[in-house]
Parts: structure tokens; C-alpha cells; sequence
């Protein structure tokens, strides 16, 4: 799928907005999986991308042939996909919803400068708080909800299967566990529809010798919530796993794979829940997000989804969103 004519889209280009740590990485692990052959880089700091596009470029000929250079707005013209990932970074003690104010007064730049330009592609947001921000960018930019998702949970999601697949020592790819709701400290592990390979958790679990099964996820939860704050604490920022997680949302989208990923969204009932975007499973592929996929969900499992939802929700009233 190299163009969509009809729409002018090619399916070859992407842009990050934002050459951080986030960006960066973001376009490094692009740059190895040869998705694209075209990414241009775009940051405040003009010199700041120059450098990263040029160093990133030297590997190249270890990967695919593509074209990766600093650019302006006008370059954004007919890409497939624009990551942003620009904002105020994530300090330790604070959280992701520290960063709202900072973060929604840089989108009311951004946006409306790529509202100036012919894009009919798919934007996803990166930058922190996501699922605020991915409903900041919906409204500010007007583009049909299908076309603006956020990168939600889905590094969340990597986490708790990681950790999972280490305390049963099972490989992490057989674990089929989602993180929903927020990005952040409401953040919900959905152990009712839990399973390793069509296994439920709790009887694989028992297979493997574990039997306190409250404790261990209790444990498991919290460990996957605080793995920002741990890595924040100790090296100043998180980007790799991010990095690889927007691959993967790329990769879903380009390819039009249908994947099952959980990004945020906008949320229009689904469990009682109006007008906010939110992590949960959805359909992903060209045309950005699909259908949402229901999940079998325990009645306090529900509830923390709700609430969560809620919380975005006041933020968002706060901010006159």
C-alpha cells in the first residue's frame, strides 16, 4: 500500500512533531522497521531536529532506504501519519495530569498549523496527559474522531504483559491482558478477561504454582502503574518502550492490519461513558480507530473505568475543553 490517491495520502510518510527523547526514539525504532520511506522531523527547535534527523539518518544503511530530514508545517503535506509527541516533559513527583495546562497551551499552536496545510492522514497523539490531550486535538483540530487517536495504553498493556510473562515465566507475547481507562494513575488492569493463550489467568496461574492470586495482581497493577515514576527516578525520562509502542501503532495502521490496540479514543457510551477519549481496546488500521471491542468487565472493574473517565472528564472542564 505505497498511495491512496483519492485522498492523497502516502502511505510512506510520516512526521514527528517534537524531537525529544520521545521523538527521537520514536523515529529510530521507525527508522529500523522500514515502514516508511519518508519521515520528516519538525520541532521548535529547528537545529535540534537537524541534529537528531542527521544522526538517526547514519544508520540507514544498516536499515531501508529512506529519506529522514528536520522540516517545517509545509512538509506535513500528504503523510500517512503525524506523531506528535511535542510538550513539556514528565519531572519526577509529578504526574501526567501535572502537565495538562503546559501541554494544551503548546497544542493550541500545533494544531491549528496543521489544520493550515492538506493533511488527510492520521493523527496520533503521544504526548502526555494522552487521553486529555487526544481529546484536545479532536476538538482543535475538528477532524473526524476515526482520525485522531491517542498512543493510550498501549505501553501500559506492554508493561502488565511483561510483568505478567515474568512471574509465571511464560513468554509475554502468549499474555492476553489489557490496561484501560487512563494513561496514569486511575489506570485500570482488566484481570476479568485476563487469559494466557485462551487460559484463564487463574488457572494458569495455579498450573505454574501460584495460588495468591489478589496478592500477585494487586502487586502486578501497581507495579505497572508506578514503572514510569521508577524509570523517571532513576534515568530522567521514559522513551524506548514508548518509542517501540508507537512503532507498533504505526505498523497497524500503514499495513491496515485490523489490529486490536489499546489507544484512546472517544468514547460515546461504552460502559456509560460520553464525550471523552479514553484507552480501550479498539480496531485499528488505515482509517485510524474502528470499532471499539468490548471487554468482559467485573462490576468494579466497571466502576474504576467510570471513575476514571470522570476524572479525565473534570480535568477537561477545568481547561475549558
Amino acid at each position: 500500500m505505497e498511495r491512496d490517491c483519492k485522498n492523497c495520502i502516502n502511505f510512506r510518510k510520516a512526521v514527528m512533531i517534537g524531537c525529544g527523547f520521545v521523538g527521537s526514539a520514536s523515529v529510530f525504532s521507525l527508522m529500523q522497521s522500514g515502514l516508511f520511506s519518508e519521515i520528516v522531523m519538525i520541532d521548535a527547535d529547528f537545529a535540534r531536529a537537524e541534529g537528531e534527523a542527521l544522526d538517526i539518518s547514519h544508520g540507514v544503511p544498516f536499515a531501508k532506504p529512506m529519506k529522514i530530514y528536520a522540516g517545517t508545517y509545509d512538509d506535513i503535506e500528504g503523510a500517512s501519519v503525524i506523531i506528535i509527541t511535542a510538550g513539556a516533559n514528565q519531572k519526577p513527583g509529578e504526574t501526567r495530569l501535572d502537565l495538562v495546562h503546559k501541554n494544551i497551551e503548546i497544542f493550541k499552536s500545533i494544531i491549528p498549523e496543521i489544520k493550515k496545510r492538506k493533511f488527510d492522514g492520521i493523527l496520533l497523539i503521544v504526548s502526555n496527559p494522552v487521553d486529555i490531550l487526544t481529546t484536545v486535538a479532536l476538538k482543535l483540530s475538528g477532524y473526524p474522531e476515526n482520525r485522531v487517536i491517542g498512543s493510550g495504553t498501549v505501553l501500559d498493556t506492554a508493561r502488565l504483559k511483561y510483568a505478567i510473562g515474568q512471574h509465571l515465566n511464560v513468554d509475554s507475547r502468549s499474555v492476553h491482558a489489557f490496561i484501560i481507562g487512563e494513561h496514569g494513575d486511575s489506570e485500570i488492569a482488566a484481570w476479568s478477561s485476563a487469559n494466557i493463550s485462551g487460559v484463564p489467568l487463574s488457572k494458569f496461574c495455579e498450573m505454574r504454582g501460584h495460588f495468591n492470586h489478589d496478592e500477585a495482581t494487586d502487586e502486578i497493577g501497581e507495579t505497572v502503574k508506578n514503572s514510569a515514576y521508577e524509570i523517571i527516578s532513576r534515568k530522567k525520562a521514559t522513551y524506548y518502550g514508548i518509542a517501540m509502542s508507537v512503532k507498533r501503532i504505526c505498523e497497524a495502521i500503514v499495513r491496515d492490519e485490523k489490529s486490536i490496540l489499546p489507544i484512546s479514543a472517544m468514547m460515546h457510551g461504552e460502559y456509560g461513558i460520553e464525550d471523552v477519549a479514553l484507552s480501550m481496546p479498539v480496531i485499528i488500521g488505515k482509517n485510524g480507530a474502528e470499532n471499539h471491542i468490548p471487554l468482559q468487565l467485573s462490576a468494579d472493574e466497571t466502576k474504576k473505568l467510570q471513575d476514571s473517565a470522570n476524572i479525565l472528564k473534570n480535568i477537561l472542564k477545568e481547561n475549558d475543553i
